[in-house]
């Protein structure tokens, strides 16, 4: 689940990790409030769960009543990458000396969090990491021991050479992993972290992803995701306990499973096609699982060709099918349907989608190169 920033830094400010003085608006009328109030200059930045803000014009800095209230005019309402600003971060200026890069995520190839800190802070570090990998410094942290002072200072003088100040962002560092695991993030990232004339450490942007695993430790957690940039489709998904990630491609995918979701779309892609989604309806379906899969492939809009792969075990094969028949609802699909049902109750599935007149396939590699196929006109 991804936070806006302000929330973000309100986690990171309960774990002594320090940041500017700011306040979340969402009328110009409070943006010129809080701007007063704190006295400018004042950053005003846009809230919304995509980055490139800044980029789109969505950050700029107000020295001025007048430009404050012209910047948070110009970009409440914003469209930002499809997603419309609804938000603004009023945010006092901070008078800048050094900018860093500072951010742990949980990497699945040691299995451990993981810390990337650069002195390019400011920059996109996939710009970093493809120019100048050098510049990048990983460091693993042991889960069970958490990180020690020596490492976290090990971090911190990869970015300065100045004692003092390695000992300032090495502590910074430290509340920055008791944050990303108190509350079960999967990424905890500040670009920039920035060093102020007079010294002191700030965490100037802020973003965290909370793993959807770990809510259930957390139930304050669930207040904090924005809805309305959820987007329908992924509420229905969440609410039926359907993970779902809509993708760029045109053949939608309705898998039980997600290791046979990815094999699946992996398949489709070594037969020359493209996925629309990943969908998995779970190991334990039932035919409003499947009709709300239906419903969210239906809304996706990008789809030519749906291939449905089903193995049951757990999951029974009919109930995919009466899912699939009730989704129809005696109507003719909008979209040419795939179908592959094995396991469980298979024949049983048979006859029901014979019952809507469409046929099933048992084999993987004939179902998903008969979808490419049909994707392409065929």
């Amino acid at each position: 689940m991804k936070i806006h920033e302000y929330q973000a830094k309100e986690i990171f400010v309960s774990f002594g990790v320090t940041i500017p003085r700011g306040k979340m608006v969402t009328t110009v009328q409070e943006a010129v409030a809080i701007a007063e109030e704190f006295g400018y200059p004042v950053a005003v930045k846009s809230q919304v769960l995509v980055g490139g803000r800044g980029k789109a014009g969505g950050i700029k800095l107000a020295k001025n009543k007048n430009e404050a209230e012209q910047h948070a005019e110009s970009i409440l309402g914003m469209d930002i990458k499809g997603l419309t600003v609804e938000r603004l971060l009023i945010e006092e200026g901070v008078d800048i000396a050094q900018e860093f890069y500072v951010g742990v995520i949980v990497d699945r190839t040691t299995r451990k969090p993981t810390f990337m800190v650069s002195a390019e802070g400011g920059v996109e570090i996939e710009e970093v990491a493809r120019q100048t990998p050098e510049r990048i410094k990983k460091l693993s942290i042991d889960p069970f021991s958490g990180i020690f002072d020596f490492q976290a200072r090990e971090l911190a003088s990869f970015l300065t050479d100045d004692f003092q100040l390695a000992g300032r962002i090495a502590d910074f560092i430290k509340n920055l992993y008791r944050s990303f695991t108190a509350c079960d993030a999967s990424l905890a990232e500040i670009n920039p972290l920035v060093v102020t004339k007079d010294g002191q450490v700030i965490a100037l942007d802020a973003k965290i992803n909370l793993d959807d695993n770990g809510l259930y430790r957390h139930q304050d957690h669930e207040q904090l995701r924005d809805k309305s940039e959820e987007g329908p489709s992924a509420a229905d998904a969440r609410q039926m306990g359907l993970s779902y990630i809509p993708l760029e491609g045109n053949i939608a995918c309705v898998v039980n499973g997600a290791g046979l979701a990815m094999c699946t779309m992996d398949l489709i892609k070594y037969y020359g096609g493209e996925p629309a989604n990943f969908l998995d309806i779970g190991g334990s379906s039932s035919p409003a699982k499947v009709t709300t899969a239906m419903k969210i492939v239906r809304a996706q809009g990008n789809a030519d060709a749906l291939l449905f792969n089903i193995f049951g075990g757990i999951t029974r094969c009919d109930d995919v099918a009466n899912g699939i028949k009730e989704a129809f609802a005696g109507k003719a699909p909008e979209l040419p349907i795939v179908c592959r049902l094995t396991g469980t109750n298979e024949e049983k599935a048979k006859e029901i989608m014979a019952s809507i007149n469409i046929p099933t396939l048992t084999d993987m590699d004939q179902a998903v190169q008969k979808v490419v196929a049909v994707a392409k006109g065929g």
